[in-house]
This record gives C-alpha cells, structure tokens and sequence, in this order.
C-alpha cells in the first residue's frame, strides 16, 4: 500500500516524486525503463535545455489557452533556476534565454534522483503496467509482472508519443480513455518538415541559413500570422533546424509556410540598387554574396528564372526575384513524424483536468503531469519548464 504511485519516472515525475515525498507522503516511482530520466539525458545535445527565461504562457500551444497560467506562476523559471544552483551545476545561456548545463544533462537526472532518494522515493525500472482499476473507495489497484499494489493517488507522467525509441508509448492515452476522459488529437510537434520535391533540394542537405518561418493559425473564427526567426537547415528528406521545429507546431496538412531566407534584407533595394550601379553584374553572382551558391542555383532552377545579367530583367521580374527568396512557399509532404518529433501536440483534454492541482475532475486521486496533457511549448526549455512546474504543483496535493 503505497500513499502515491507515479507512473513514468521522466522530469514531471520525478519532481511530482521529491515534492510529495517532502511531505511526508509513501512514494513509488514506476517506469518501464531500464533507468529514469531518458529524455532528459538525451535533451540539448547531451547538456539538457533545462528552462528558458523568458518564459511566458502564450509559449504554450493548449486549447485552453488559461490552462498554463497557475502551474507556471506558481513554480517558475527562476525556482528551477535556485534548484540547480543549490546543487552547483554551472550553466549558461544560448540564444533567446535558453539555459543549458555547462557540463551534462546527467546532471539534472542526478539532481532529481538524489532529491527523490533523500525524501524516501523509492524508484523501481523495468516495471510494465498489466491492468489497473479503482475501487468504490477510491482506491486504485494495479497489476505488474512484480505483483500487484495499491495507492491512495496515481499520477500519470508516461508523457506523449514522441521519439518511440526512448521508449513513449500510448499509455497515458489509455488511461484517460479507461476513465472516460477526453484526449485531443494527437499529431507529432517540434519536428522536421518532409518535401514533395525532395530529390532536387537533396544536393542542399546539411546547408545552414537564419531564416524567418510564417504561416496563418485560426484563433477561434479569425487568423492571426505567427514567424519565427531561427536557423533553418536542408535535410536529405526536407527542412529541418530550429526555426522549422518552431513553425512545425502550428502547420496544418495541406497549409502553406512562407520562409524568408534573407530576413535582414531588402532583396528588391539590392536588386534595383545593382542593376544601376552594376549592370553587367549576373543575377547569380549578386545572390551568391548574399546566400549560398547551391541555394541560389536551385531556387532560381525550381522557378525557371534564367541567370542573366541584371540590365535584362525588367521591374516585375525584379519584384518575383526578390519574392521568391523572401517568401519562398515550399510544398510541404508532412513531417518526419513521432520518430523525431521532440513532442506531441494534443493529449489528455485539460477542461476535465484542474489546473490548480492536476487532479482529474470527474475521477477522484487520479492525476495528469507533463506532456499526456494537451499542453505544449516552444522549442528553448519551455516543455521542461511546464513537466517541472507541473509535476511541483501536483506534488503539492496527491
């Protein structure tokens, strides 16, 4: 008999853990794996992009955008900040706020695991869920291959679909549905784009450039223009790089990404500018000063526009020149998918979950943490931010 079993032992878990087992509550962490924390571990590049800070709800994909706002007022960037400096894990910052381990994202794993054993957690791996139920006195009953076990609160941090190989499964959808709680759609988030053409941009793959990623969102019945400026890197299969992963969470099958591949120019003024100054100057020698040489030659050769020098073109062909690399529309196939997708958009419907206490509305002691929950952030340290903050605000109740 346990007070508080956890299900999935990745960053939402694990914090839900050390905070309930501050106080005073008889914890078990369960996770199918053979060792906790295997998102973390791999996350940033090995060095864990563990928060960001400049961290604001509207970072969130949710359909209740209000959702976020509780958890992440009451446990913030700067709490998380304190934790790791208390434990003398040197960091530092990256582009637009986002802070990562000088050293290792093992680190933060041991971090969580030293927090979770000096508060009485106790950790078991390799342990897959058969069945579960609950009882008329709200006691929930599951069965393992180690046995069975029983708990006052379950809280459920098995996290989305993403990256299989870690080990995501379905199982958190799963629960929902034996309870009759709703989960949103779900598709693959911060993932690399796949291109119906993508034999003649093979020759581009491992090219990098900035870039700035628009596409239309609908907000109720109007649309609003959301971009992105990042990085945007050619793949042997399509668009990959940050700026694309960002814009990844808004596509919709079928919809069009504009992408400006010289955000800090003006192509038309250079264009109008050189043709006076530089008549005899080719059209290709001009871009090839301004982006790379393959770039130029395959975007000219996709839009049948000849290299010619720049006396020849007229004002309306200057004008098509400087769109097509300022609002180049690529035809899109889909994504990679939840094999590199970073997230999973979608989840369990957060309109039967309270965002005060992650406690399920309709099913008493049954609680939601993390990515199973239709709430997703931007790339930069926003998702750890929302599992720590998540998993310390149901840590506080179960």
């Amino acid at each position: 008999m346990w007070d508080v079993i956890i299900i999935g032992a990745g960053a939402s878990g694990l914090m839900c853990a050390i905070e309930a087992g501050k106080r005073g509550r008889k914890v078990l962490l369960l996770d199918h794996a053979k060792r906790a924390g295997q998102k973390i571990l791999m996350s940033g590049g090995g060095r864990c992009n563990f928060t960001n800070l400049y961290l604001e709800p509207n970072n969130y994909l949710c359909d209740n955008p209000h959702f976020v706002k509780s958890a992440l007022s009451r446990y913030t960037q700067w709490d998380f900040i304190a934790l790791v400096d208390k434990h003398k894990i040197n960091w530092h910052e990256r582009e637009h706020g986002q802070l990562f381990c000088d050293d290792s994202a093992k680190q933060i794993v041991t971090m969580l695991l030293d927090g979770a054993k000096q508060v009485g957690v106790q950790l078991q791996l390799q342990t897959e869920i058969i069945a579960h139920s609950q009882s008329a006195d709200h006691l929930f009953t599951l069965q393992t291959k180690q046995g069975s076990m029983q708990c006052h609160s379950l809280v459920i941090a098995t996290g989305g679909l993403s990256l299989p190989k870690m080990g995501a499964t379905p199982f958190a959808y799963k629960v929902a549905e034996q309870y009759q709680l709703p989960v949103k759609p779900t598709r693959a988030g911060l993932v690399p784009f796949t291109l119906q053409q993508k034999d003649k941009f093979a020759a581009l793959s491992g090219i990098s450039l900035p870039a700035t990623a628009s596409c239309e969102v609908k907000v109720g019945k109007k649309s609003k223009q959301i971009s992105f400026s990042e990085a945007l890197l050619f793949t042997h299969r399509g668009l990959s790089g940050p700026v694309i992963l960002q814009i990844s969470n808004y596509w919709q099958p079928g919809e069009k990404v504009s992408l400006d591949l010289l955000p800090s120019l003006d192509l038309l003024h250079i264009l109008q500018t050189q043709q006076q100054t530089n008549p005899e100057q080719t059209l290709k020698t001009l871009l090839a000063k301004q982006l790379p040489k393959r770039v130029v030659e395959c975007l000219l050769e996709m839009a049948a526009i000849e290299n010619l020098p720049l006396k020849k073109y007229h004002e309306k062909q200057l004008i098509t020149i400087s769109q097509l690399f300022h609002q180049w529309s690529p035809q899109i196939s889909g994504t990679e998918g939840y094999r590199t997708a970073e997230v999973t958009l979608g989840g369990v419907d957060t309109d039967f979950v309270s965002s005060k206490t992650f406690e399920c509305k309709t099913t008493k002691g049954l609680y939601f943490v993390g990515e199973a929950l239709d709430v997703t952030g931007w790339l930069g340290g926003f998702n750890f931010q929302w599992a720590w903050a998540s998993g310390w605000a149901a840590g506080q109740e179960v």
